[in-house]
């Protein structure tokens, strides 16, 4: 969809209008995909704009920027301190929030020694990732011909731009055989994630994800649903899931920050469980939305004001 512009990007710690967000086009990032950034989201509740697990976003990007020996020159409280700003000066109740470290201008070669590490963050409103039904629907996904990084390739723990270019393939993939997603396996022909979210299925009423072997990028939601399918009292399982696992799964659900909690309904044309959205995908998806809704005691302290 379009980007909804807004007034203000921060720039290396200063705030420019949109549409003079620029870079060079000689930068090291765009001819080798040596950046890192995030996606949070900002939530409309009760009590004003609220970002969700802030901290642990950007704890994520510094771990990120970390395997790729990027020295980021701003602190996780001066990046935190920005994103809120910039939010109250676009005055935006709710938005999608992108930081972006990347190096810089200053000459090209796939060493990246010397040069300069940028950072920038965008804000702006963005809606349901898969679409504005498929939080109730559900979707219709693929399995993709396209695996996910061998081990000791590249780290997909990192949320690297680099590593989205194989989120791509696995995307246009799905969208040329009609699917709204695609589920990529690893290298092993287990279960991976999908071309930017990660995935859970339900069997036997217990919860079964992929572990960080399978080639998965840490998520933060995914941590999140997690956490509240335990304070439940759901069954949590981390485990190689085998492709077959998924089409007599009694449910299936992505997470993310973008796509937030939806459910899947089809897998390669095959029905899954009552072919709509299941019980424990709507518990846990009503449990992740009522943190953003009047009444909420954030007893996770997940949820950062924008005052």
């Amino acid at each position: 969809m379009p980007f909804q512009q807004v007034d203000k990007i921060w720039m290396n710690g200063e705030y420019v209008n949109w549409d003079d967000a620029k870079i060079h086009i000689l930068s090291h990032v765009i001819h080798y995909g040596s950046g890192i950034f995030e996606g949070a989201r900002c939530y409309n509740t009760p009590k004003g704009p609220a970002i969700f697990r802030l901290k642990e976003h950007t704890d994520r990007m510094f771990n990120s920027c970390k395997i790729y020996r990027m020295d980021i020159p701003f602190t996780k409280d001066e990046i935190n301190k920005a994103i809120v700003d910039l939010i109250k000066m676009n005055k935006l109740t709710e938005c999608y929030i992108r930081p972006l470290v990347y190096r810089g201008y200053e000459n090209l070669g796939v060493d990246p020694t010397g040069i300069p590490i940028e950072v920038s963050i965008a804000v702006w409103p963005w809606g349901k990732y898969l679409g504005p039904e498929a939080i109730e629907q559900g979707v219709d996904v693929g399995v993709s011909s396209w695996r996910r990084n061998a081990p000791g390739t590249m780290p997909d723990m990192a949320k690297a731009t680099a590593n989205y270019m194989n989120g791509q393939l696995i995307r246009l993939e799905a969208r040329a055989h009609g699917y709204i997603e695609g589920i990529a396996l690893d290298v092993f022909g287990h279960v991976s994630e999908g071309s930017g979210e990660n995935i859970f299925i339900v069997r036997s009423g217990a919860l079964v994800t992929p572990p960080f072997g399978s080639s998965i990028l840490p998520g933060i939601v995914r941590s999140s649903i997690i956490r509240l399918a335990k304070d439940m009292g759901i069954e949590v399982i981390e485990e190689e899931i085998p492709r077959e696992a998924l089409y007599i799964a009694d449910e299936v659900f992505f997470t993310g920050s973008a796509a937030e909690v939806t459910p899947i309904r089809s897998i390669d044309g095959i029905q899954i469980g009552e072919g709509r959205r299941g019980p424990i995908t709507e518990k846990l998806q009503k449990a992740f939305f009522e943190m953003f809704e009047a009444g909420y005691k954030d007893k996770y302290n997940w949820l950062t004001y924008v005052k």
